[in-house]
């Protein structure tokens, strides 16, 4: 994992909250619930492969 992925993720994070906050004073709760939860599943499949990669490691270490 590098230092990049890191970045991003506190990248994405703050983006979504400033949208959020901005689409919430504006009276628009339904979009900056979209927002949060394109911001989740953005970061989501950036981390999933290291996650698989994870388990595929201690698999092969207990060799199960």
């Amino acid at each position: 994992m590098t230092i990049n992925l890191i970045f991003k993720i506190a990248a994405v994070g703050i983006l979504v909250s400033v949208l959020g906050q901005v689409l919430k004073h504006s009276g628009r709760e339904e979009q900056a619930f979209l927002v949060s939860l394109a911001g989740l599943i953005l970061v989501l499949l950036w981390v999933v492969p290291y996650i698989l990669e994870l388990f595929e490691t201690i698999q092969s270490l207990f060799s199960l």
